[in-house]
Order: structure tokens, then C-alpha cells, then sequence
């Protein structure tokens, strides 16, 4: 076992994947010489050479257009899009092309591509590098979206999607790359892509969340319990599309009570989708409003007013709070 960080654990799944798989190419901006602007390929270039770690132009478009071109003619191709603000130029390579291509070709075609990016806010960033888009994603049938949230996690889900043969937009958070460490194991493994995982047991508040706010709904929990007695289920979603609703309604069946976390902005949000198939599913089991814990309608902020405009333990505990005393 390692004890790693959520980066080296990115690290570790690629170098274990191109090493078990010679059909594993990784691309983008700085991947290559330099390890990654976050050192997530560092020593990768070192040991498999320029052909498989593909230093590329400053050119979105043109990375997710060559790891498609490269998915459909038998490669592996693991793409980085240095920040998710930049993605809005691949868009049409993943939603246009990428994601049908499956259901145009009837079958004869699969895009094995990951598209690895860095989102999320919590470390002071210039404007456009913190944005969170996933409902973009969740609104494109035929493009998975994992993010992880921890350093096992992290390793278990990338080679899940490295292996998966639709495309994976795979979103790691920011804040956690070197926030703590975990005990990762030195070999490949994987974690089941369509999943949550019930991360704390509880009976009296369901809480749902996913990559940067898992530790926030965490941390949260336990003051509920320390303030009120409070035993709150927090659930890890892992992957945002598909959805694992199936968890989500059980525990909600159970606890009656529901809040949902992302830093994303709360319109048209994971949250909202969320929240309507509980309603769709589990009304009668529901005894106060489903309430979402977001980031604000608004474009992401300076870095000024960065910490009030991401959800917290504050705001996700005034919310649980009003959900539990309706």
C-alpha cells in the first residue's frame, strides 16, 4: 500500500494502466515534459516515451478531435483539458461527435476516450479555471461523468474509466489533489462506474454529494451529531451520469429527509435532477422539501469572495437544519 494523494493516485492509475495496456496514450497541454500543469503525468513521458505521452498545440478542440479519432481506430486515449473552464471548445467533439457516435454507427463504433480535468473551487484560481459544468455532461446522453473523492477513489475510478469502452469525462477536484492522503493499494483495481457508495451510515437525513463536497457533507454530519443527536447518511455519488438513483431512493425511503451538495451553480443543477426523481420516486416517503446546498447563480467569483460563495459546513448545516425542523 501507498499512502498517496488524490494526484499521485491519478498518477499511479495511469502509469498502471499504459503499463498493463500498450493501447493507453496520454495527450494534452504540458502532459508530456513538464508531468502536467498539476504534476498528475509526472515521470510518464520518462518512461513511455513521446509516443504514447503526447505533448500537444494549445488547442482544445484539437485534443478531444485526436483522442476521438484515436479511440475509434483502437487506441486508449486519456485526454487533459488543463482546467474544466477551457472545455467549452471541445464541446462539440464530445456532445456532437463523441457521444453518438455509438448510436449513429449502430454498434460498430465505441469511443474509449477519457477526458481528464481538474474543476472546482477552493484554491484561489484566475477566472475560468474554477468553474464547475458537470450538468452540461448529465444533459448528454452517452457521455459518462465520474469525479472521485478521495485518493482510493480516485485510482479505483480512473481505471474504471480507462477501461470503459464509452467516452468518461472523468473531473477531478482541485481542492482535494493535496488536501490529504490515503492508503492506495500498489496495483490496479477498480471501482464500479454507475455506483455511489453509502460513505457514512444514518437514519434521520439523507446528505448527497460528490467530489468536493464529500467532505464537506462529512464534516457536516458530525456536527449534527455532536449538536443534536443527529445520525445523517452521507452518500458519495461518484458518478454524476449515470446517476445511481437507486441508492439515493433507499437511503431516502429511510431517513425521509433529503439535501443535496455541489459547488456547481444551483440552476438547472446535478441538485435539481436530483431532487426531482426523489420527488418522482419517494414523495410520500418525503417529510420536509428536498433543499440544495450550491454555489450561487452567478459567474464564478473573485477571489476575494471565493470562500462565501462556495457551499460550506455553515450554509450545509443551516440547511439540514431547516430540512430537519420543518
Amino acid at each position: 500500500m501507498a499512502n498517496l494523494t488524490l494526484v499521485q493516485a491519478v498518477q499511479h492509475a495511469l502509469k498502471t494502466e499504459m503499463a498493463l495496456d500498450e493501447s493507453v496514450i496520454v495527450l494534452g497541454e504540458d502532459v508530456g515534459v513538464n508531468g502536467g500543469v498539476f504534476r498528475a503525468t509526472d515521470g510518464l513521458y520518462d518512461q513511455f516515451g513521446e509516443d504514447r505521452v503526447i505533448d500537444t498545440p494549445l488547442a482544445e478542440s484539437g485534443i478531444i478531435g485526436t483522442a476521438l479519432g484515436l479511440a475509434i481506430t483502437g487506441f486508449k486515449p486519456v485526454a487533459e483539458i488543463q482546467f474544466m473552464g477551457f472545455i467549452y471548445e471541445c464541446m462539440d467533439a464530445i456532445c456532437s461527435q463523441s457521444a453518438r457516435l455509438y448510436m449513429r454507427s449502430g454498434g460498430k463504433f465505441n469511443v474509449p476516450m477519457v477526458i481528464r480535468t481538474p474543476y472546482g473551487g477552493g484554491v484561489k484560481t484566475p477566472e475560468m479555471h474554477s468553474d464547475s459544468l458537470e450538468a452540461l455532461f448529465l444533459h448528454t446522453p452517452g457521455v459518462k461523468v465520474v469525479t472521485p473523492s478521495s485518493p482510493y477513489e480516485a485510482k479505483g475510478l480512473l481505471i474504471s474509466a480507462i477501461r470503459d469502452p464509452d467516452p468518461v469525462l472523468f473531473m477531478e477536484p482541485m481542492k482535494l489533489y493535496r488536501s490529504f492522503r490515503e492508503e492506495v493499494p500498489e496495483e490496479a483495481y477498480t471501482i464500479p462506474l454507475g455506483r455511489a457508495r453509502v460513505v457514512r451510515e444514518g437514519s434521520d437525513l439523507t446528505m448527497i454529494a460528490y467530489g468536493p463536497t464529500v467532505p464537506t457533507a462529512e464534516k457536516t454530519a458530525e456536527e449534527l451529531e455532536k449538536r443534536r443527536g443527529i445520525r445523517a447518511e452521507v452518500i458519495d455519488l461518484r458518478t454524476i451520469a449515470p446517476l445511481d438513483m437507486d441508492t439515493i431512493i433507499q437511503s431516502v425511503e429511510k431517513t425521509n429527509r433529503a439535501v443535496i451538495i455541489h459547488e456547481a451553480v444551483k440552476s438547472a443543477g446535478v441538485g435539481a435532477e436530483i431532487a426531482a426523481q426523489i420527488n418522482e420516486r419517494a414523495i410520500l416517503h418525503l417529510e420536509s422539501p428536498v433543499l440544495r446546498v450550491t454555489g450561487f447563480d452567478t459567474p464564478y467569483p473573485p477571489n476575494s469572495i471565493e470562500d462565501e460563495w462556495l457551499p460550506n459546513i455553515e450554509r450545509t448545516m443551516w440547511t439540514a437544519e431547516k430540512v430537519l425542523d420543518f
